[in-house]
């Protein structure tokens, strides 16, 4: 008679992964791209700078493109949807994110991976619409959350092109503090709930209708 407990059955699916192991490979892979750039750099030598198969690069990340992304959307992440950008006192919230930007985009090494083709610009493109457009909407809240965060994002994504991607020669000259001078009261503008606007009802009495 076999008194042996039988095996456990095995999880369907993929393994959960190890969050280490995918931040140890974001890090490698950054270092690599900055070092070697996007075409000269291999996930094999990402593996290798990693201490994993590269296999598991492609299980966290599917491929060489998601991995640039990850690597750039984390850059990103840290610095426009941490706490203490969205948190803290609301009046203030315009300087916050003129600096964040700034404050990312004048980074020499986050610069470097921005130069790095049309990857980088996609990436950007998918963060703002994705990650920024969407936390914003739900920080905001209320009727008009995604016309006050389109009109915020719009504005950001302004800057980011005319001053860094695409640089027009005068926002190009600014400081960031000028930046911020110039910036802040449209941002201030963008954030403020919009009035609420009577329309005119069936009956051709007034009725209360937001302008979102």
């Amino acid at each position: 008679m076999n008194n042996e407990a039988p095996a456990p059955a095995r999880t369907r699916g993929r393994p959960r992964g190890n969050p280490p192991t995918r931040e140890s490979i974001v890090s490698a892979a950054r270092a690599l791209f900055l070092e070697r750039g996007y075409r000269r750099t291999t996930l094999r030598a990402v593996a290798g700078a990693a201490g994993v198969d590269p296999a598991l690069i492609a299980y966290h990340f599917g491929s060489k493109k998601g991995l640039f992304a990850d690597v750039m959307q984390f850059q990103c992440a840290n610095a426009l949807t941490v706490d203490h950008v969205l948190g803290g006192d609301p009046t203030t919230l315009p300087e916050r994110l003129i600096d964040a930007v700034t404050g990312l985009w004048e980074d020499a090494d986050f610069l470097a991976l921005t130069a790095q083709g049309d990857e980088a610009a996609e990436v950007i493109r998918e963060y703002l619409e994705r990650e920024l457009l969407a936390r914003l909407v739900e920080f905001l809240g209320g009727q008009d959350a995604t016309a006050r965060a389109t009109a915020v994002t719009t504005i950001l994504g302004g800057l980011i092109y005319t001053r860094y991607l695409n640089p027009l020669p005068t926002p190009a000259a600014l400081t960031p503090s000028e930046a911020r001078h110039v910036l802040v009261p449209a941002l201030r503008a963008a954030l403020t709930p919009r009035p609420r606007t009577a329309s005119p009802r069936a009956d051709g009495r007034l009725g209360a209708r937001s302008s979102a």
